[in-house]
């Protein structure tokens, strides 16, 4: 697994309207981990992707209709398989962290990147996410030097008042312990 014009050569590409320019492209030092599902609580079907990529229906699902007109996206997401999909590439500013702030610093889209996880707060996620979240880490700290262990945070960190994904169900030890090895 590799990285390419910021693109990961594992992932498969639907690229996502909801994107703009870093302020500054080399700025990449904080890794953002989430959770979603849509419906709430349902995996498979790719709503997800319907909704980053604007064609989600809205009559589709009663849920869907309060957030089909969300212009949101992330980086990647890992479904409950494992397998990975990139709507921006890493050196462009995807639509995922909100209003929010990391160590002092607003507006984490400018400097982060933001990888989604299928899966809601209280469902433990698959192994299978969490391997590829670590290989996919493991090659992202390799290509962003500013992007450390220490800067690898969920959603609920930097928007602590609104956000509280990935949830208690994520294992945080686990995790890391996989970025060691």
């Amino acid at each position: 697994m590799r990285i390419y014009q910021g693109w990961l050569s594992a992932a498969t590409v639907l690229t996502s309207p909801n994107a703009d320019l870093r302020p500054d492209e080399s700025d990449i030092s904080l890794l953002v981990i989430h959770s979603i599902s849509l419906p709430p609580g349902q995996f498979g079907g790719g709503h997800v992707a319907e909704l980053f990529t604007n064609t989600l229906d809205p009559n589709a699902h009663s849920y869907f209709a309060e957030v089909a007109n969300l212009k949101v996206s992330a980086h990647l997401l890992i479904d409950r398989e494992g397998v990975v999909t990139q709507f921006v590439p890493f050196d462009q500013r995807a639509w995922h962290a909100g209003v929010s702030e990391f160590a002092g610093r607003p507006a984490c889209n400018d400097f982060s990147i933001g990888i989604e996880l299928e899966g809601i707060d209280t469902e433990p996620y698959t192994d299978l996410q969490y391997q590829r979240l670590a290989e996919i880490t493991q090659c992202l700290i390799v290509e962003y030097p500013a992007l450390t262990k220490e800067r690898i945070v969920g959603h609920s960190d930097i928007a602590p008042d609104r956000k509280t994904d990935p949830g208690l169900a994520f294992d945080w030890a686990y995790f890391r312990k996989l970025l060691t090895t």
